[in-house]
């Protein structure tokens, strides 16, 4: 059902469709008056009495996708991509694929999109990195969820939990009210349930004073509890556009402002900025009450429906709507935002990397940043949406139709870090744009790379009381790891001040951070390598340099064999330069065994003097 506030922002759009001939007629009719599931059925018996073309196969298989019945529409998908059709049902095909767990497949539909709508955002995201998929199944898992016992047979969807304990949400459960021909439930009305101080709900109740015999939620509250927003529709207002041809009307989703009225609300009015040109819906209301996001397909929107915003002034009149552009919104649908206490605002994707069709995703709006996937298992190849989350009881509440029908879903956030990292120059302090900054597990393994952003800051989610830790890198500058400090919760900043290349040559050598090897053997490991990257640097910046590179091993074994094995780490760290672009000319390497230890421990060396003993030496033979 949540495809009702998707979907109708193309309401007008629908009255443009005409019967390609008589035959289609009926499923045409039906189609355009959104009754999905019969106009399929109508679709479908052409298809069976072997009337059907390209075009039934589209219209059978968009009636299926507006169901988000995601088997028979790739069926029927597959069955109109044998002759060439627009951008757009490519990348609903892939969409469809891609819920039912077909990801190789929804792949190669995207390669056909992309071709088509080579500058959409989403063609261009997907280019970029067609194989995401792997990455997201791998982040770091920020919530628990768990089915809410209140939850019907039918949709309920949209839940927002108010800090008197009041739990708002949309719901078809009410089976004596008419069904929509959509998919064949009850029209929507709102619902409220009391959390309980175990946690538990109660059994919810009709808010009778906003619910119409249209559809109606979902809604905000709030701070305060006394001032609410929801979507309802324009037929409320007697605004609608008529088909007389059809003899059909289409309204659109409109957003209406109650007050309390001791008990009950009341005060009942449509925003100003509503209009039976476009939909409104989906409302979330900012802690202190003076900005209110929403989605629309309004003019302006940069695809199908975007998040808006508009200033709420202290007179009780409204700004003028902005849309929250490309950081947020895409060719896409992006819907249902929300909006937290401290300003990150979660909403739900089609046109941005996901696991399925609609995906939650998060941006902090206190900073330039980019929209994140929150990952499993809040997002899962179904449709996942609605996301909110109250901060001062700090649980969260999202919608999914992984069951089979849009049902509501606890949040519980699991402990993690926030590690903040501020990458610097160590000689002028100014901030370093443009860094590789890569988080590291305990084993030194790379989980993600990100860019440093314009004020040299890098963000990290990662779970409580693990060891991590930041390795940055940029040209011009000496490479290092830094530290990340195990903790239970909040934030992490790591200091990371880079030191200009030209640091670490010397008068005689250079001066990287010791590059040790593991006990008998010879090959460069991770962590030396990223040591290595900084003597290419050192050489690119100095052309005529030339480097000899010393190994050394430590006093175990015979002396015969330790040269040996220092010789072969020696020669490794040069074949490893020279497989970075510096010519072999410049740089030499020779073993020199146990002769020179850094640790003359002689017979008495720990483990810790064996491991300094095996090492590497950068002499310069010629700046």
């Amino acid at each position: 059902m949540k495809n009702l506030y998707i979907t109708l922002s193309f309401a007008l759009a629908s009255m443009t469709l005409t019967a390609q001939n008589s035959d289609t007629e009926k499923a045409d009719r039906l189609f355009a008056r959104f009754e999905y599931v019969d106009a399929a059925n109508e679709y479908l018996k052409l298809a069976e009495s072997k009337k059907a073309d390209s075009y039934v196969y589209k219209q059978l298989a968009e009636s299926y996708f507006n169901v988000f019945n995601t088997k028979e529409a790739s069926r029927w998908y597959a069955r109109a991509v044998e002759q060439q059709q627009d951008a757009e049902t490519y990348y609903r095909y892939a969409q469809m694929l891609k819920a039912e767990g077909k990801y190789a497949e929804s792949n190669a539909q995207m390669k056909k999109f992309a071709s088509l709508a080579p500058s959409d955002h989403r063609a261009v995201e997907f280019k970029q990195d067609p194989d995401y998929l792997p990455k997201l199944k791998s982040q770091t898992k920020l919530f628990d969820e768990k089915a809410l016992d209140i939850n019907s047979d039918k949709s309920d969807f949209g839940a927002v939990l108010t800090n008197d304990n009041y739990l708002y949400f949309a719901s078809a459960r009410n089976k004596a009210r008419k069904n929509y021909g959509w998919n064949e439930e009850p029209f929507l009305d709102l619902y409220k349930s009391v959390r309980n101080a175990d946690g538990t709900f109660s059994e919810p109740v009709p808010v009778t004073e906003v619910n119409t015999k249209f559809h109606d939620g979902p809604a905000t509250v709030s701070a305060d509890g006394n001032t609410m927003y929801f979507a309802s529709e324009s037929f409320n207002e007697g605004d609608f556009e008529r088909d007389k041809a059809k003899k059909l009307k289409y309204g659109q989703v409109y957003l209406y402002k109650a007050t309390k009225d001791g008990d009950k609300w009341g005060n009942v009015k449509a925003l100003p900025f509503t209009s039976k040109a476009y939909s409104t819906s989906n409302p979330s209301l900012s802690k202190d009450g003076k900005t209110l996001y929403f989605s629309s397909n309004m003019p302006g929107s940069i695809g199908g429906n975007d998040v808006w915003k508009v200033a709420v002034n202290a007179d009780g009149s409204f700004g003028t709507p902005e849309n929250l552009g490309k950081s947020v919104n895409t060719e896409g649908n992006e819907s249902f935002p929300f909006i937290t206490d401290d300003n990150k605002l979660y909403f739900s994707s089609d046109g941005r990397k996901g696991f399925g069709a609609l995906d939650v995703f998060v941006i902090d709006l206190n900073r330039k940043s980019e929209a994140v996937n929150v990952g499993a298992p809040v997002n899962t190849e179904k449709d996942d949406f609605a996301f909110t989350f109250n901060t001062a009881k700090n649980i969260g509440f999202f919608s999914s139709n992984r069951s089979g029908v849009d049902n509501i879903y606890l949040a519980t956030p699991v402990c993690g870090v926030e590690v903040v990292t501020l990458v610097r120059d160590a000689r002028t302090g100014k901030t370093i744009s443009g860094a590789t900054v890569s988080i590291l597990d305990e084993k030194k393994n790379v989980i993600e790379s990100k860019a440093s952003e314009a004020n040299g800051e890098v963000y990290y989610s990662v779970d409580c009381n693990k060891a991590y830790a930041i390795q940055v890198t940029k040209e011009g500058y000496e490479s290092n790891t830094f530290p990340v400090a195990k903790t239970n919760g909040g934030t992490v900043n790591v200091a990371a001040d880079l030191q200009p290349i030209d640091v670490i040559v010397k008068e005689t050598e250079i001066t990287l951070n010791e590059i040790f090897f593991e006990f008998d053997k010879s090959n460069i490991t991770q962590p030396g390598a990223f040591e290595l990257d900084k003597l290419v640097q050192v050489l690119k910046n100095n052309p005529t340099m030339e480097i000899m590179v010393k190994g050394h091993t430590d006093n175990r074994g015979s002396d015969q064999y330790n040269l040996n094995l220092s010789d072969r780490r020696a020669r490794a760290a040069v074949q490893y330069v020279i497989s970075k672009g510096i010519a072999k000319s410049r740089i030499t390497g020779k073993g020199y065994g146990e002769s020179e230890p850094k640790v003359d421990c002689k017979e008495n060396c720990t483990e810790k003097d064996h491991a300094k003993n095996r090492r590497n030496e950068f002499l310069i033979v010629k700046k």
